[in-house]
């Protein structure tokens, strides 16, 4: 990561301090509870990929750490809402908002963080910016419905989870590369390049992080290893797994998502089906792809210097510590 920020590292400070300034509200909870998960840690990433392309096109205009923090609001919702969905206890380490505050304040909140977003995003003026960044949180908010409304659903198909993660995550961070830039003025091939550059990132990102879920050695990850399995996610290991797998092996994946979410039995069964059919090594694989496509749009980008880096944005998305 220093090597992906040390082009931006003064913006991105600049954003630490905007998110926890702008976020200031007359209802003391939507501060707290606010400052509480924009506290918690993260990467910054929408913000990061946003800076990075906004460099590469060389704008560095008054409104270029707002618009950071606007991808930040959103996405910071976006987590507000899914640990209520999902009935997280835990988020980046630390105990979730809906754990200490409840389900009610913490989708309250969610919802002023995105006002919050689109009230700054007004304010830049810049109609363009204003139409993609309303897209993408549309897209965002049908997959997240998508992938709630098959949750369990052992029919789900490869296509299937690649429409519901490019809708979810993969929607945000196109738009991030995609503002970059409109800001910068470089015209529609570019914006073309940066959306797909950040789509592909996109859904290698999440495709990578639900691989994590089943293989990650690393505790810190943010959240109990089979979260996703237990709240009936069926994501692209068990995806793969499931095309392979015979109809006897299918009924047993089906009887474990029924049986009570803390039968850790049940989950080491079917993890042995996805290693039994290699589902982790295959979708890491497929996300490997999914960032060379990413790689491969970075030609409108003549800095040499901003192109590097997210490349190893790219990269990064596939070497996390696991």
């Amino acid at each position: 990561m220093d090597r992906i920020t040390s082009l931006i590292g003064d913006e991105l400070t600049l954003v630490e301090r905007a998110l926890l300034e702008t976020l200031s509200s007359r209802v003391a909870i939507i501060n707290r509870v606010g400052s509480h998960i924009i506290d918690s840690g993260g990467k910054r990433f929408r913000p990061l990929l946003y800076l990075l392309a906004a460099k590469g096109f060389n704008y560095r205009g008054a409104d270029n750490i707002a618009l950071a923090c606007v991808f930040e609001y959103i996405h910071t919702a976006t987590l507000l809402h899914d640990d209520v969905i999902d009935q997280a206890e835990m988020r980046r380490g630390n105990s979730s908002a809906n754990a200490l505050w409840g389900d009610r304040i913490s989708v309250l909140v969610g919802d002023f963080l995105v006002s919050r977003a689109f009230s700054i995003l007004v304010d830049t003026g810049n109609l363009q910016a204003m139409r993609v960044i309303a897209d993408a949180t549309s897209r965002l908010a049908e997959g997240e419905t998508m992938q709630t409304a098959r949750g369990g659903d052992l029919s789900l198909t490869e296509g299937d989870y690649l429409a519901i993660i490019s809708n979810k995550t993969a929607s945000l961070m196109a738009a991030a590369c995609q503002t970059g830039a409109i800001m910068g003025n470089a015209g529609a091939a570019a914006e073309h390049a940066m959306h797909h550059y950040g789509l592909n990132l996109g859904i290698a990102f999440q495709v990578v992080d639900d691989t994590l879920d089943y293989v990650s050695r690393n505790r810190r990850f943010g959240k109990p290893l089979w979260k996703d399995l237990q709240g009936g996610k069926i994501t692209l290991p068990l995806i793969h797994a499931l095309e392979a797998a015979s109809d006897d092996e299918r009924r047993l994946v089906s009887d474990s998502l029924s049986l009570d979410p803390a039968d850790n039995h049940a989950a080491q069964r079917i993890l042995q089906l996805i290693n039994r059919y290699q589902g982790a090594e295959y979708a890491f694989a497929r996300a490997r792809e999914y960032v060379k496509r990413a790689v491969d749009h970075l030609g409108e980008i003549a800095s040499l210097p901003v192109k590097d880096a997210l490349t190893a944005a790219a990269c990064y998305v596939v070497e996390r510590e696991w």
